[in-house]
């Protein structure tokens, strides 16, 4: 059974082996008696120490391991024998003489070097780590800063994910060279040559930067005032873009906070125009609530935008608190999803279309001409067929929605007495409520002397809502009457014929008699345009048109068109609605 020490090796606690701790204590008492002389020889000491901690951490796998021979003597084979220190050899006497060869690791880590920075020491570092001259570094980075303008982001980022090489372990493993006894003594000595301070400052502090200020060459000095520039510039541009911020999310939040209040305020004092947002809010949500949702919703990504300027601008501002950041979070997320269940409520009033259709039958027969205008409203106004609404005052000084969204069919009908349908379509949330919504629909028409006047707009209460009100009319015609539609229809047939439906916009203002599913044009001008279609195949075949006529030669026959008429080699002459067809005789 083996006894076990516990030992503090450079504020690092270890459970190590009796004969193991006998072995590392003359190992140590023998590299201090190497150094007996030197200067700085604490820190050198310490430097040792903090080596071999390290080395002894990277081969404990947990905390109740204990340390024997063998990883003393690793330890021992990395940092080397004290004999090459010119230690005395009694200390090692009892030991055995083992033939250690020092493991020499040449695999280098990445460190920001600030003994020879100009700014964060990142060039330096990349230097020792790639085994080139800082300077070209410098020089690339140069490169990049005024060509692609994206290596200042890569700097900062370097700057900020590289680490410092503080200790003299870390230096050395910068460069490459074994982190042993003998690299470094050889690193804080020459530390002692080139700065006048003590080996303890500049062990402990690491704070070089300022004593190399006063060897610097004037390359340095270039680049140390390039990159106090480069670092002004950034400043004044990160500067801009806080004041930038602090502009866009305060004058946001303003515009959000007196848009807020107002929407309170003409909820309580109905000023005109404010029904516009009930009537279409089908969902009958309350407005303030609405407008509180989107405030939070579109008010707290600003707020923090213009607390991200704040901070950019005053580098010792304090933080909102967590609690504070938390609970703006949760009322983002909050407002959010109740703006979302808001809007899916909205979209279900829409969410069934249903109708109901009046049926009547008109004073008209087959032997009639019936006359078709859309009358307009003096409280409306003269509006075309349109998906928009308007609130207004009817003759009576009640409310109404207006709205001209009014189609207009004609179809033909073997009965010999005409009929219209008044066909009232709305939307709702259900069924039931998209009919009462239609059944609430007002609509006027009125036969006079046999002129048709149709409404150019329907109405509705505006309890009602907007729930997409429309009317369309079908008009069923006997065959043989004629009707003429007045040219204010013209916009109400905003579509081709189909489907039997016998009138389009190009038909107004003129007397049509109607046929089985068909129609014809009594007062229109059936002359038409003829067309001429000739193909020149070669260089006797030719067209000439003239003030005496049209002389065509094609394939050795001539043919003139003339006020004598058609002459020529001609075999036949058929004239059609659509065309002109000349045959000539083959010579």
């Amino acid at each position: 059974m083996n006894k076990t020490v516990n030992i503090n090796l450079a504020g690092i606690f270890f459970h190590i082996d009796e004969d193991a701790y006998l072995k590392l204590q003359r190992y140590l008492d023998a590299i201090k008696r190497s150094f007996t002389d030197s200067e700085g020889r604490s820190e050198i000491i310490a430097d040792i120490e903090a080596r071999i901690a390290e080395l002894f951490s990277q081969r404990v796998k947990h905390d109740k391991q204990v340390i024997g021979n063998k990883e003393v003597d690793e330890v021992i084979a990395i940092m080397g024998q004290p004999e090459d220190y010119l230690v005395d050899d009694e200390i090692f006497e009892d030991e055995p003489k083992e033939n250690y060869k020092a493991k020499k690791t040449h695999s280098k880590k990445l460190f920001r070097d600030p003994d020879n920075r100009y700014i964060g020491g990142v060039s330096s570092g990349l230097g020792h780590y790639l085994g080139i001259d800082a300077i070209w570094i410098r020089f690339a980075w140069i490169i990049l800063f005024s060509v692609f303008g994206t290596g200042i982001l890569l700097y900062i980022l370097l700057w900020i994910l590289l680490p410092e090489a503080k200790t003299t372990a870390e230096k050395i493993m910068m460069t490459g060279e074994p982190v042993n006894i003998s690299n470094i003594e050889k690193k804080i000595k020459d530390g002692f040559d080139t700065v006048s301070k003590t080996v303890s400052d500049t062990v402990k502090n690491v704070d070089l930067p300022k004593q190399g200020q006063r060897i610097k060459s004037t390359s340095k000095s270039f680049f140390d005032n390039l990159g106090s520039i480069i670092m002004f510039f950034l400043k004044v541009f990160a500067k801009f873009i806080g004041i930038i911020l602090m502009i866009a999310g305060a004058s946001t939040l303003i515009g959000l906070i007196v848009a807020l209040f107002s929407v309170g305020i003409l909820n309580n004092i109905h000023i005109t125009g404010w029904e516009y947002l009930n009537i279409v809010n089908a969902g009958d949500t309350p407005i303030w609530l609405v407008s509180l949702l989107l405030f939070f919703t579109i008010g707290i990504p600003f707020f923090f935008l213009f607390y991200l300027g704040l901070k950019i601008l005053i580098n010792n501002l304090k933080s909102i608190g967590n609690i504070a950041k938390f609970t703006l979070l949760g009322l983002w997320l909050i407002s959010i999803i109740g703006l979302i269940i808001i809007g899916v409520k909205q979209a279900s009033e829409h969410a069934f279309t249903e109708k109901i259709i009046e049926k009547t039958e008109l004073k008209i027969t087959n032997t009639d001409t019936i006359y078709v205008k859309m009358n307009g409203s003096d409280y409306y106004g003269k509006h075309h067929y349109n998906n928009s609404f308007k609130i207004a005052n009817n003759e009576n000084g009640d409310k109404m929605i207006y709205r001209s969204y009014i189609k207009l069919f004609v179809k033909s009908t073997h009965d010999t007495i005409a009929k219209i349908n008044i066909s009232k379509s709305a939307q709702g949330g259900d069924y039931d409520k998209a009919i009462e919504r239609a059944k609430k629909i007002n609509y006027h028409y009125e036969l006079r002397n046999k002129t048709l006047l149709l409404d150019s707009y329907l109405t509705t209460n505006p309890k009602n809502k907007f729930s997409n009100q429309g009317i369309t009319i079908t008009l069923f015609l006997p065959e043989g009457s004629v009707v003429n539609f007045d040219k204010n229809t013209k916009s109400f047939f905003n579509y081709s014929k189909y489907d039997n439906y016998l009138v389009s916009s190009n038909d107004v203002n003129h007397n049509l008699k109607i046929l089985e599913n068909d129609i014809t044009c009594l007062d229109c001008d059936n002359e038409k345009d003829l067309k001429l279609d000739i193909n020149i195949k070669d260089e006797d075949n030719s067209i000439k048109i003239n003030a005496e006529g049209i002389k065509i030669k094609a394939d050795g026959s001539t043919i003139e068109i003339s006020s004598k008429g058609i002459t020529g080699n001609i075999e036949d002459v058929n004239v059609n609605s659509d065309s002109l067809n000349i045959k000539s005789k083959n010579k």
